[in-house]
């Protein structure tokens, strides 16, 4: 991993909003209709190779796919593992019945709340089998095409995002195995095959764990001690499917979940900071430019980092269409310098900003606009820092 050796290096989260085309074949795919397989996989090609072009013209420096082929972060691994299958119903809304529902149940209910795409699909799947991974051929096609549109830009590095195992559990009920743990654990020996495979293409690895913090506003019943200890051995099972990959080739992201709400319930970093530096990686990425998170600052400087860490802290944010103002996010990015120093800081994004198909949580126009607000902060605060 790249560090900020003489500039702000700048990045994103992940997950970028998709075409209106492709989130059409997509829906068409999910839904078992015919598609012309071969001309969704260039749709898919063509998607990813615009998407990478226009982060770079952008000015972002370590890039993705825009996850451009997945219909979601989450879901995308239904269809590599085996031992998963499809079963009549819908798949129960996990954010139906949290902290945050409870309190505020009209802003929840209102038309205003609905932030994801009425047309998403909610298959219910669940675990009827062992888990192992069969998804060789997909995250190797996935690995080619965006290889094939790095050519010819000049991105300073790439990183693929994979979904934690903790993700996938809390996601896709256990009908198979004895416990939640033996069934976490399974997952994680299957993903390692995926998170192994994006290192040895030569790309950066990028966890994504929204629900390892995210579980505290989820189970309203469980105290923050509960919650911890859930966390604890589920970064366990993580740091199971990481061994052996080096850390600095893995940053780790977590985050809350929740985009337009009150989020008066997220988990303060303080209560689970530690935990999260339990993670084999050596970045990590986190929310902390919307107003419940952005004090949280002084939490790292009392985490002591390790010098071999860097932090790739959210100074823009998918919690508000506010564009944030390029001082202010060179405020932001220095005050994490700060802590860390400089050269270990990457400016970064607090969460992806289409974590489904034609959720579009924040308008594509906006988010380039707050793509540049981030570039252009970057930019004055390598003038300030540098100048030093």
């Amino acid at each position: 991993m790249k560090l900020s050796t003489n500039r702000i290096l700048t990045t994103h989260v992940g997950s970028l909003p998709r075409p209106d085309d492709l989130f059409e074949l997509m829906l068409a795919r999910q839904d078992g209709k015919p598609v012309d397989e071969a001309a969704y996989g260039q749709r898919v090609r063509q998607a990813v190779a615009d998407s990478v072009k226009e982060q770079v013209a952008a000015g972002l420096d370590v890039v993705s796919d825009g996850e451009m082929g997945k219909p979601s972060f989450i879901t995308y691994a239904a269809q590599r593992l085996d031992g998963l299958e499809q079963r009549e119903g819908v798949r129960p809304n996990p954010f139906s019945n949290t902290r945050e529902t409870r309190d505020f149940p009209d802003y929840y209910q209102s038309a205003v709340a609905e932030q994801v795409s009425s047309r998403r699909r909610r298959a219910l799947i669940v675990c009827a089998g062992p888990i192992k991974y069969k998804g060789h051929a997909q995250i190797k096609a996935e690995l080619e095409i965006l290889k094939a549109a790095l050519q010819g830009v000049s991105a300073t590095e790439a990183f693929v995002p994979a979904i934690a195992p903790s993700n996938i559990e809390t996601t896709t009920p256990n009908a198979y195995y004895p416990s939640a743990e033996e069934y976490v654990f399974a997952i994680a020996d299957a993903m390692r095959e995926e998170y192994k495979a994006i290192v040895d293409a030569g790309f950066l690895l990028q966890i994504d764990d929204p629900f390892l913090v995210t579980y505290y506003i989820m189970r309203p019943e469980l105290s923050i001690t509960e919650c911890r200890k859930w966390a604890e051995v589920r970064v366990e099972a993580l740091n199971t499917a990481l061994a052996g990959i080096p850390e600095d080739r893995v940053r780790f992201h977590t985050c809350y979940s929740v985009n337009m709400g009150p989020r008066v319930h997220d988990m303060q970093l303080k209560d689970i900071i530690d935990v999260i530096l339990k993670v084999r990686a050596g970045g990590y990425s986190f929310e902390a430019a919307n107003p419940r998170h952005e004090h949280e600052v002084e939490e790292w400087r009392r985490a002591k980092l390790p010098d071999n860490k860097l932090l790739l802290p959210g100074v823009i944010t998918q919690s508000t269409v506010l564009v944030e103002h390029p001082e202010l996010v060179a405020q932001r990015i220095a005050r994490f310098a700060d802590v860390v120093g400089r050269e270990r800081v990457i400016a970064s994004a607090d969460c992806g900003f289409a974590s489904f198909a034609g959720s579009n949580e924040v308008h594509p126009s906006i988010v380039w606009a707050k793509f540049a607000a981030l570039v252009e902060g970057a930019r004055i605060a390598s003038l300030r820092l540098w100048a030093k």
